[in-house]
């Protein structure tokens, strides 16, 4: 802890707010901070600037341009694939959770109740973080002031608006039994859409593997008599 606050005076406080704010996007069970990360960016950063002057015959020119790019893209690279893979697990396991949260409403339980049976109730990462604002109600925070702590936490636009409607319900006393309905059939057709988009994209990359892999091979072993007969 010491050596993090020591190396802490080294970096932005903008630079570590930007870096703990895509860690937060990875959920409440991360085990590193900004401050780490940035250390082992600086310590990967050296050593790769070494080991391209060591390895290449320009090294002195090529090890400033390709550690700058390293240091400089390397959060986006590492942290932006994990935020958007986290995004829609989140998507998919709204749709579980919200079900189970609206079933909870109708039979008569208040929304602190409802939101605690559905979290107990699922082992998912959306529960999971339900269950941390469970803990911080517990601990002497509103529930209002936990939900937009939570916004903090979750990658997708989707659940964060049907967390926004619930704010809005547990403030106003709204009824948020129809709005829940609507937005799990638009998670649904969210979900639909996205997969088809994928799906309509493996023929190209299909033609691409193809094209890479598949055709010089086919080319070799069909010229390949040809060219041993040549030079023989």
């Amino acid at each position: 802890m010491k050596i993090n606050r020591i190396m802490s005076l080294l970096y932005r406080d903008k630079s570590i707010l930007k870096i703990e704010k895509k860690i937060r996007l990875l959920g409440i069970n991360q085990k590193y901070n900004a401050i780490t990360f940035m250390n082992i960016r600086i310590i990967s950063s050296i050593f790769i600037f070494f080991m391209v002057i060591y390895l290449t015959d320009f090294g002195y020119i090529l090890a400033p341009i390709i550690t700058y790019f390293y240091y400089t893209l390397l959060p986006d690279m590492y942290f932006n694939p994990k935020i958007k893979k986290r995004s829609r697990e989140l998507d998919y396991d709204a749709i579980y959770f919200f079900e189970i949260l609206t079933l909870s409403l109708i039979s008569g339980n208040n929304l602190m109740n409802a939101l605690k049976v559905s979290s107990d109730s699922i082992d998912s990462s959306l529960a999971l973080e339900i269950r941390e604002v469970m803990r911080e109600v517990n601990l002497g925070k509103s529930l209002d002031e936990a939900l937009e702590d939570l916004k903090g936490r979750i990658p997708s636009d989707t659940v964060n608006n049907i967390l926004l409607n619930i704010r809005e319900s547990n403030l106003f006393g709204n009824n948020i039994i129809d709005t829940l309905y609507n937005q799990i059939d638009y998670i649904r057709e969210k979900i639909v859409l996205e997969n088809r988009a994928r799906i309509s994209k493996l023929p190209l990359k299909i033609s691409i593997v193809s094209v890479i892999f598949f055709i010089p091979l086919l080319l070799l072993l069909i010229l390949g008599p040809v060219i041993l007969n040549y030079f023989s």
